[in-house]
């Protein structure tokens, strides 16, 4: 069986360095996918908050919130999980390296939280929570849904590989963060490591068909005139 995916909501940038924006104008929050895989839902990067994020997979499946089976999360920034309140029941995913290199990060300021407000000690907490829920994502969902290392961006960030019989769909994250910036061949001026973030997408080009943009649309990979 084929799988399929359903782009659920396409996602935004704070502010867009390309438009000239130096400081956020909006709400950012991530592009989110919904694949089907034989009797597995994957929600990948629910970065609507839930009301609105139920929603959208209802007007764009027929489905809710509560079919999902699996959440997988390509990097753990807080615009790609606002959603993950309403999905309690499912499993919840992410890569090895992401959830460790996040982890490290919220123990160096554990020592820091003791000192915060309550309300910034309470969100500490809720954070830490969460955390808790994730699992490391294994190498392959199944037979045509495989983890596939972005690295740059965040150290962990990871997509997902779609790889129906007739072409091949990369859910990147934000190692193309738009599609401006896919066909200008830059990278997102936040990124973790902008030279590596640079080399992945390099890499991604070649691979992928079709790419889901981080924060965008999807859009074709742009291939040289022959």
């Amino acid at each position: 069986m084929s799988i399929e995916y359903t782009i659920i909501s396409i996602g935004a940038m704070g502010a867009n360095r390309l438009w000239g924006e130096t400081a956020p104008v909006r709400t950012a929050h991530a592009t989110t996918t919904l694949i089907t895989d034989g009797d597995r839902l994957i929600l990948v990067d629910p970065g609507l908050p839930a009301t609105a994020l139920d929603a959208r997979v209802n007007e764009r499946t027929g489905k809710t919130l509560a079919d999902v089976t699996d959440v997988f999360c390509t990097t753990l920034r807080p615009a790609h999980r606002r959603g993950l309140e309403a999905l309690t029941h499912a499993t919840w995913w992410t890569s090895p390296l992401e959830l460790q290199t996040y982890s490290a990060g919220m123990a160096d300021r554990q020592d820091a939280a003791e000192r915060l407000s309550s309300d910034d000690a309470k969100l500490h907490e809720f954070e830490l929570e969460l955390l808790d829920r994730f699992k490391e994502a294994e190498d392959d969902f199944s037979a045509q849904v495989s983890l596939y290392p972005l690295h740059g961006p965040s150290p962990g960030c990871t997509g997902l590989l779609l790889t129906p019989p007739t072409q091949t769909i990369l859910i990147a994250s934000d190692a193309a963060i738009t599609t401006e910036h896919v066909q200008r061949g830059q990278v997102w001026a936040g990124c973790h490591d902008t030279e590596e973030a640079l080399q992945t997408l390099g890499d991604l080009l070649e691979v992928a068909d079709i790419i889901i943009c981080g924060h965008d649309n999807l859009t074709f990979a742009p291939r040289p005139w022959v």
